[in-house]
C-alpha cells in the first residue's frame, strides 16, 4: 500500500479567479524552489510535497505531526463541466476542493452552485477569498505573511476589510455553513476554513497550501491508501480529437497503474467499451495543458494518481465522466470489469421503468449525478436519468408521467439543449421542461413550477367552494319582496356567488343566491366593496331578512374544512370572517368543521 497525492478541485464563479490561483500556486512552487519541482500531467499540476514545504516554510512548523502526505494533485481542467465531470464510484474524485469567491462581489450563482454539488457530493473543500489586492488602500510587505499584513493596515482599512470578510461568512450561513477566518477556526469538520489570498500578487496562498495541506494529513490519510501495482482505476476526464492520433481520453487515474498494451474497459450509454492502449502521453515539462499546441512525449506506464492522455481504437462515443477500469487482457477478468462497470454507470443513468417522477437530462454523467443527488436530498422522485439532448422519446415518455402525476411529470435538464424542432412539441403538447446552465436554478425553478401548479389548483378548488363573506342589506332598495326577493346589498367582505346558500346572524339558513346584477350587467360573483342587485331564492323581504341586516355565506362543513387548509389564499379578513363564521355554527354544534 503506498499513500497517493491528493486530489484538489477549484471551483467557484466565473471570472473569481480558478484559472489564476492555479497559475500562481504553479508560478510560485516554480520559483520557491528548483526547476521542474513541480510537473504537468494530463489536467493535473503535480506539487510534491518538498514543494509545498518551500512554498509554506515557517508556517508549517505549527502542524504538530510529520506528513506523510506525498503531496498535491490540482485538477487543472477549467470551467464548470469539468468539475461535474470529477466522479468515482461513491462521490467525487477530488478528496477536497478549494472554492474561490471574490472578496468583493461575494457569492454568484455558480458559487451557490458549487456549494451544492460539494455538499451533495460530501467533498470538504476551503474556500480562497480572492482579491484582496483590490481592497481600499491595501499595501502589503512581501516579507510578511497574510495574517501580518492584515494587522499592519491602518484602523479604518482594518475595519473595511474585516467588515467584507464578514460578509462573506454571513453568506455562508445563509447556505447553513458556519465559516470562519482559518486563523480564527476552532473545529475544521464544523467550520468552513476562509484563507484571504489575492491569486494576482500570490499573498495568502502559502497560507491556503498550509490548511489544505493540514486537513488532507489530519482526515484523509486512510482515504489516500491506494495499491500502485494493481490494475487502473480513473475517470475520463475530457474526449479530444488529436491530430494524428484520433479520438484520446484525458483521464485521471486514483488508483493503480496503467501500460501501453493493457486491456481497457470504458463505462459507456450501453454496453461498455473494451480497447486496448495504444499511447500514454504526458506533456512535455511544463507545458501548460489547456493549450492545443501542447508538446507530449509518450510513456510505457504511469501509477496513480496521475492525469494522464490516453490513445486508443474505438474510442468514438466516448463520454467526459465515465469510469476507466484496466487489466491484462484475461476473458474472465474483461467479463467482471465489463459488469463493475456497467453497474456503476447504472447508478448514475437509468432508463427506468417507473411510471412516477421527474425525468433527468445532463451533458455530463458527473452533471447528471449531481442533478441525482440534489433532488434525491429534496425527496424529489426521479423516473428516470439520461444523457444529451431533449429527444422526441423524451416526449412521449414524459408525456404519460404528466397523465400519471403533474407534479412530477417534468423533465428538468443541466446544461443541454432543446432543438427547435422539440421545443414546438413541448408548447403543442403543454409539457414541461425546464432546462439551466447552472444545476441549482434548475432545480429553483421546478420548485418554483409546483409551488404555482399547487396554487393553480388550489385557485380552481377555491372557486368551487362557498368562499366567506359578509354583506349587508341595504335600506330603501327592496326591489321585489319575495319569488325571488330582490335588494340591493354591499358587500363588506369576502365574496359570494350565484348558487351560495345565505344564513343570518343566529346561523340559520334563510335561502341561497339567485342571481347577481351590477347595473345592467349579470354576473356570478359578488366581491368586496361591491354595491349590487341580489336575487334570493326562498326569502321574503320583512320576515327572513330586513332592511339593513348583515347576512353572511353559509358554508357548508366540507367546505369550511378544505377553507381552513387553504387559508394562505385568503385575506386577513375573509379569515376573519371564516372565525366569525365557525362561532355562530358551533353554538348549535360544537364540533362543528373539527377535524
Amino acid at each position: 500500500m503506498a499513500i497517493r497525492k491528493v486530489l484538489v478541485t477549484v471551483v467557484g464563479h466565473v471570472d473569481h479567479g480558478k484559472t489564476s490561483l492555479l497559475d500562481n500556486i504553479r508560478r510560485t512552487a516554480v520559483t520557491n524552489s528548483e526547476a521542474g519541482a513541480i510537473t504537468q500531467a494530463i489536467g493535473v499540476s503535480i506539487i510534491p510535497i518538498e514543494t509545498i514545504k518551500k512554498i509554506c516554510g515557517p508556517l508549517l512548523n505549527s502542524m504538530k505531526e510529520n506528513l506523510t502526505v506525498p503531496g498535491l494533485l490540482t485538477i487543472d481542467t477549467p470551467g464548470h463541466a469539468a468539475f461535474t465531470s470529477l466522479r468515482k464510484r461513491g462521490g467525487s474524485l477530488a478528496d477536497i476542493a478549494i472554492l474561490v469567491v471574490d472578496i468583493n462581489e461575494g457569492f454568484k450563482p455558480q458559487t451557490i452552485e458549487s456549494i451544492e454539488i460539494l455538499k451533495a457530493n460530501k467533498v470538504p473543500f476551503i474556500v480562497a477569498v480572492n482579491k484582496i489586492d483590490l481592497s481600499h488602500g491595501w499595501h502589503y510587505d512581501k516579507s510578511k505573511n497574510i495574517l501580518a499584513n492584515i494587522s499592519s493596515l491602518g484602523n479604518l482599512e482594518q475595519e473595511a476589510f474585516e467588515k467584507k470578510m464578514y460578509e462573506v461568512v454571513g453568506q455562508f450561513h445563509e447556505h447553513g455553513l458556519q465559516a470562519e477566518r482559518f486563523d480564527r477556526v476552532e473545529d475544521y469538520t464544523k467550520q468552513v476554513a476562509l484563507v484571504p489570498i489575492s491569486a494576482k500578487t500570490g499573498q495568502g496562498i502559502p497560507e491556503l497550501l498550509m490548511v489544505l495541506t493540514g486537513l488532507a494529513q489530519k482526515y484523509f490519510e486512510k482515504k489516500l491508501e491506494i495499491e500502485e501495482t494493481g490494475n487502473a482505476k480513473g475517470t475520463i476526464l475530457e474526449v479530444k480529437e488529436e491530430k494524428g492520433l484520433g479520438v484520446t481520453l484525458d483521464t485521471i487515474l486514483y488508483n493503480g497503474s496503467l501500460k501501453v498494451n493493457d486491456t481497457l474497459v470504458i463505462g459507456n450509454l450501453g454496453e461498455p467499451i473494451v480497447t486496448k492502449v495504444r499511447a500514454l502521453l504526458e506533456p512535455a515539462e511544463l507545458a501548460e495543458m489547456r493549450e492545443k499546441k501542447s508538446q507530449f512525449k509518450n510513456v510505457k506506464e504511469v501509477t496513480a494518481a496521475t492525469g494522464v492522455k490516453i490513445a486508443a481504437p474505438n474510442l468514438d462515443g466516448a463520454i467526459s465522466g465515465m469510469p476507466i477500469r484496466s487489466c491484462s487482457g484475461d476473458k474472465e477478468e474483461i467479463k467482471k470489469l465489463i459488469e463493475e462497470v456497467k453497474e456503476e454507470v447504472g447508478e448514475v443513468l437509468s432508463e427506468t421503468n417507473e411510471d412516477q417522477g421527474v425525468m433527468i437530462k445532463a451533458d455530463t454523467i458527473g452533471g447528471l449525478e449531481a442533478l441525482r443527488n440534489l433532488l434525491s436530498e429534496k425527496e424529489v422522485p426521479i423516473a428516470s436519468a439520461s444523457l444529451g439532448n431533449v429527444t422526441k422519446k423524451d416526449l412521449s415518455r414524459l408525456e404519460s408521467l404528466k397523465d400519471k402525476d403533474e407534479f412530477t411529470g417534468v423533465l428538468l435538464g443541466f446544461n443541454i439543449n432543446i432543438p427547435s424542432d422539440i421545443t414546438e412539441i413541448i408548447k403543442l403538447k403543454g409539457l414541461k421542461v425546464i432546462t439551466h446552465p447552472v444545476i441549482y436554478k434548475t432545480i429553483e425553478d421546478y420548485e418554483e413550477y409546483v409551488e404555482n401548479l399547487k396554487k393553480t389548483i388550489q385557485m380552481k378548488e377555491l372557486s368551487k367552494v362557498v368562499r366567506p363573506c359578509k354583506f349587508a342589506v341595504l335600506k330603501g332598495y327592496t326591489f321585489r319582496q319575495s319569488n325571488p326577493a330582490i335588494v340591493g346589498v354591499e358587500i363588506e367582505i369576502g365574496k359570494i356567488k350565484t348558487g351560495d346558500g345565505i344564513m343570518n346572524l343566529s346561523g340559520t339558513r334563510v335561502g341561497t343566491v339567485k342571481s347577481l346584477k351590477e347595473g345592467q350587467e349579470n354576473v356570478s360573483l359578488a366581491e368586496q366593496g361591491k354595491q349590487l342587485a341580489m336575487a334570493m331564492e326562498g326569502v321574503t323581504v320583512g320576515r327572513q331578512v330586513d332592511e339593513g341586516d348583515f347576512l353572511y355565506a353559509d358554508i357548508p362543513e366540507e367546505d369550511f374544512v378544505k377553507l381552513k387548509e387553504m387559508k394562505k389564499h385568503l385575506s386577513k379578513m375573509e379569515i376573519e370572517v371564516l372565525k366569525q363564521i365557525a362561532e355562530i355554527k358551533r353554538r348549535d354544534n360544537p364540533v362543528w368543521g373539527v377535524g
